[in-house]
């Protein structure tokens, strides 16, 4: 784990209210390509055109999320590490932290909502991770975490109001830039993303300068979209509305995301639960993927026409962390 240095950068590195860069992106980058191979990036085909997938429904614990928690907890000092961490998750950033956190030999404690996917509980437990539950419409996630620091002295790893998070979902975009150059394309031109809380969209907004970002949400949760269009953090207008994309179910951005978004031109998407599902099956079908709502949505914007397609074309499958009852009766039609 780094330790404090009298290094300025450093110390700007490791200051915890500080903005993510592109620099912070490629140093969380080199970290990850340390640790993990990088995930496949898929040609697929629609209207006559070919986008990329960036399969990181493949990645150790299923999703992108292991990006940001490895960057975030690599840079703990000794003290911190030593508190512990704690987390919120609905399930893809519990089981990164936890991943993490149990490689590094650090105590994790994740706050999740109690009609979390079965699956992601129990991969979040079995990494060894604590879990303390809370009410997804009566409780907020952050208060409850509020109070498990202030009993322990550990540290707050935000699911997405983080830089070093941002920073570790960029990584993604620094992979798949290098996989489209050995294709021969310079790209990408055009970023498509699963979005809850604009983590991986702000960091794939830094990872990607010159491409054009579109963060994909599903109905009733698109305070991002709003968001976007009023110039102002929304929150999500009914936190009861029903979804199958859990993985997205955040009640509102941070201001450190949407400062990224909102700097780089960023515009929201929304998708419908059956444009979802179609996608999941698409993803099975043609690329023989496991692919979660939450994670399918932007492969959803795509197939429903609701994006164009530029020459290269990058479309997050963020996660493949789904119950095998509503997998089966999905893809069963």
């Amino acid at each position: 784990m780094t330790q404090q240095s009298p290094d300025p950068l450093l110390d700007t590195l490791l200051d915890a209210g500080r903005t993510p860069t592109l620099a912070g992106v490629e140093r969380a980058a080199a970290k990850v390509a340390a640790l993990l191979p990088q995930t496949p990036l898929l040609p697929l085909e629609a209207d006559g055109k070919t986008f990329w997938c960036k399969a990181e429904c493949l990645q150790p614990v299923g999703a992108f999320k292991i990006r940001g928690a490895w960057h975030r907890l690599t840079d703990l000092t000794p003290e911190q590490a030593a508190a512990g961490v704690v987390g919120v998750s609905s399930g893809n950033h519990a089981q990164g932290v936890a991943w993490a956190a149990k490689r590094l030999g650090i105590q994790a404690t994740i706050v999740m909502p109690s009609n979390a996917p079965k699956m992601k509980l129990a991969a979040t437990r079995a990494l060894g991770a604590e879990v303390v539950l809370y009410d997804r419409v009566t409780e907020s996630r952050d208060a409850v975490a509020a109070k498990l620091l202030e009993a322990s002295g550990g540290t707050l790893v935000h699911a997405y109001g983080d830089p070093w998070i941002i920073e570790g979902q960029g990584s993604a975009g620094i992979e798949a830039r290098a996989q489209l150059a050995v294709c021969g394309l310079a790209g990408p031109d055009k970023v498509i993303a699963c979005c809850g809380g604009g983590g991986l969209s702000a960091g794939l907004a830094l990872a990607c300068p010159d491409a054009e970002i579109i963060a994909v949400e599903p109905e009733g949760w698109d305070d991002v979209t709003r968001s976007l269009a009023a110039g102002e953090i929304l929150s999500v207008e009914d936190l009861a509305y029903p979804t199958e994309c859990d993985a997205l179910q955040t009640p509102q951005t941070w201001p450190i995301n949407f400062a990224v978004l909102q700097a780089r031109g960023v515009r929201g998407v929304v998708v419908t639960r059956e444009e979802v599902r179609h996608a999941m099956r698409v993803a099975f079908e043609r690329l023989h993927m496991v692919v979660e709502p939450g994670g399918a949505a932007a492969l959803a914007a795509v197939l429903a026409g609701k994006v164009e397609l530029g020459a290269a074309t990058l479309v997050t499958l963020s996660g493949g962390n789904v119950d095998p009852e509503l997998y089966a009766e999905i893809i069963a039609g």
